[in-house]
């Protein structure tokens, strides 16, 4: 999932930064996640590494 640069900016995301995904009703919730705080999202970003690949980021670092 890209998450466009001004929601980025305004939600103060940064590279690295874990998020969760959440579904109440019929809504999506995307929340920052402090590290060390959510055990199975810090467990999940070890093996996301290949999301993060240079091409990754030329393709998508404008978005």
């Amino acid at each position: 999932m890209t998450i466009p640069k001004a929601i980025r900016r305004a939600a103060q995301l940064n590279e690295g930064d874990v998020i969760a995904l959440e579904i109440a009703s019929d809504h999506l919730i995307v929340r920052k996640v402090v590290t060390g705080s959510d055990k199975y999202s810090c467990a999940m970003q070890e093996t996301l590494g290949e999301w993060t690949s240079p091409e990754d980021e030329e393709a998508w670092g404008d978005l």
